[in-house]
């Protein structure tokens, strides 16, 4: 749950209604799928997707996937950047732009951090992050929501009106919920529970793997369709001319917390944007030493992956103004669905191949599934491209 996924689902409620909703559930199963091909892979292996990769691949097509995999932590940072800058400007007034340069001092947060408390940092970033999700909940409860329209946006249709900005938003929902680097990081993450020893310890593991991930995944599928659903009510069908972005999303909440609702949305923002901003700076530890062999600080590639972010961040809120936050947070999503076949081919042929899975290799209808799920994100891809380049 990150600035992205509150951008793509406010935005796709806000214009499309429904309509979208579809998009947020499939690509919610698609997360659980790759993650659970992810986690057996890590678990049967003992490697992650990015060293099995560095000796599968000869090295143009490991330097590509790995230059892919960095574009899409970076395009990540670049939505916690401009999420965080929003929320100082909820927050204190601040200017988007001002709050952009703020965050490059995020870096020294994680290096005074490392090693005290960390905890407790994870439990008040929890609980900001709990509180804005109930708000999202509860106030979805209180207004009037047309339960058969929902019902109806569960359909898979392409809205008849502005397909292309349909098109955006709908991959742009499936970069924020899949994240092509969250497939690495798994994968690693993962090799942390115990396995003593024997088939029946592996099949344990895999189905603890299987329960955490349903369990987690299933929530932000939860509040995803909750967001969006909850955009549709109150702005989209209310008759809203206009599409209603991040900026004022904190008018969702008004009714239910008052004036206090620019704060507390300020707060999850802000609390949201920092909890991704670890998982990302852990992801990009995971990919640098799989695929180059290094090992560096965490706070050396913390402030790496900032740095690369500020940059597009600062020149579109510059260029663009801060209206444009939404818009380019949206944007930021799209670009982690463009790298996310990048990712999912070497995972799909990895967790098919006998001679690493033994076993465990997928399934005929596994294989199946993974391919069509390959084969639509792909083609979805190229039809954005082809509709920007006509």
């Amino acid at each position: 749950m990150d600035p992205g996924n509150w951008a793509t689902d406010i935005q796709g409620g806000s214009q499309f209604g429904y309509s979208l909703l579809w998009v947020v559930v499939l690509s919610s199963g698609a997360a659980i799928f790759l993650q659970l091909l992810a986690a057996r892979l890590g678990l049967v292996t003992g490697q992650d997707l990015a060293q099995l990769s560095r000796t599968e691949y000869a090295t143009v097509g490991r330097t590509v996937q790995w230059l892919s995999a960095e574009i899409a932590i970076v395009a990540c940072d670049v939505a916690e950047v401009l999420g965080s800058a929003l929320a100082f400007k909820l927050l204190l007034g601040m200017p988007i732009a001002w709050g952009v340069v703020l965050t490059a001092f995020d870096t020294v947060i994680v290096l005074g951090l490392q090693g005290r408390g960390f905890r407790q940092l994870e439990a008040i970033v929890a609980a900001l992050i709990a509180t804005m999700m109930l708000c999202f909940v509860v106030q979805l409860w209180l207004v009037q929501t047309d339960w058969l329209a929902v019902a109806r946006g569960l359909v898979p249709i392409v809205p008849a009106h502005n397909r292309n900005d349909a098109l955006v938003l709908a991959l742009g929902i499936v970069g924020a919920t899949i994240m092509p680097h969250n497939l690495y990081l798994h994968s690693s993450i993962v090799q942390t529970r115990h396995i003593i020893g024997g088939k029946n310890d592996i099949g344990q593991t895999l189905t603890l793997s299987r329960i955490d991930t349903l369990g987690a995944l299933l929530i932000a599928m939860g509040v995803n369709a909750a967001i969006l659903i909850l955009a549709g009510s109150a702005f989209h069908a209310t008759g809203s001319t206009a599409v209603v972005g991040i900026e004022q999303a904190y008018r969702l909440i008004v009714p239910l917390v008052g004036s206090g609702a620019a704060l507390l949305f300020g707060l999850g923002l802000l609390a949201s944007g920092q909890s991704s901003t670890l998982t990302g700076t852990i992801a990009g530890q995971v990919i640098m030493d799989g695929f180059l062999r290094k090992k560096i600080p965490c706070y050396q590639r913390r402030l790496i992956t900032r740095a690369l972010a500020l940059v597009p961040a600062l020149i579109g809120v510059l260029v663009m103004g801060d209206a444009a936050v939404g818009k380019l947070l949206v944007w930021s999503q799209v670009v982690l669905s463009l790298q996310l076949p990048l990712a999912m081919w070497p995972l799909i042929r990895m967790t098919s191949n006998p001679a690493y899975m033994k076993a465990h290799a997928n399934s005929l209808s596994v294989k199946v599934l993974a391919w069509i799920l390959f084969t639509l994100i792909t083609g979805a891809n190229f039809v954005l491209l082809a509709s920007l380049a006509g």
